[in-house]
C-alpha cells in the first residue's frame, strides 16, 4: 500500500481515480488545484503524485517542477494524467521530470498497472 496524492480539478475524474486507487489498497490524498497539490507533496511526503496537465493556480508541469527542484521532494516519482496526447505535451511533460505520462481517457486497470510498475520501481 502506499500513500498517493491526486491533483484534479475535474471532481468526478478525481473521484473516479481515488476509488480506483482506495479498491487497490492504496491511500490517496486529494488537492483540486496546482497549489493544494505541491503544499500537500511538501506536507505528507506521498510515494507518488498524480498530476493532472491543466490545473488552477498552478500548472502540472510548474508542480513537477517545483517537486524535482526540492532535495526533500524530488525522489517522488510523478506521472502526468492528461487528455491532451500531443507529442509536445508529453515531451514537455516528462523534461518536467515525470516518470511517465498517461493519456486520459484511461481504464482503471491501466492506472493500477502503471501505479503498480512505479511504484514496483521506488
Amino acid at each position: 500500500m502506499a500513500k498517493i496524492l491526486i491533483a484534479e480539478d475535474e471532481r468526478d475524474i478525481r473521484e473516479l481515480i481515488a476509488f480506483t486507487l482506495q479498491f487497490a489498497g492504496h491511500e490517496v490524498i486529494l488537492t483540486s488545484n496546482g497549489e493544494e497539490a505541491l503544499q500537500a507533496v511538501r506536507t505528507q511526503k506521498p510515494q507518488l503524485v498524480l498530476l493532472d496537465v491543466r490545473m488552477p493556480k498552478l500548472t502540472g508541469y510548474e508542480v513537477c517542477k517545483e517537486i524535482k527542484a526540492d532535495p526533500r521532494t524530488r525522489a517522488i516519482p510523478v506521472v502526468f494524467l492528461s487528455a491532451k496526447g500531443q507529442e509536445t505535451e508529453i515531451r514537455n511533460g516528462l523534461e518536467a521530470g515525470a516518470e511517465q505520462y498517461l493519456l486520459k481517457p484511461f481504464s482503471p486497470d491501466q492506472l493500477i498497472e502503471q501505479v503498480n510498475k512505479i511504484l514496483g520501481k521506488a
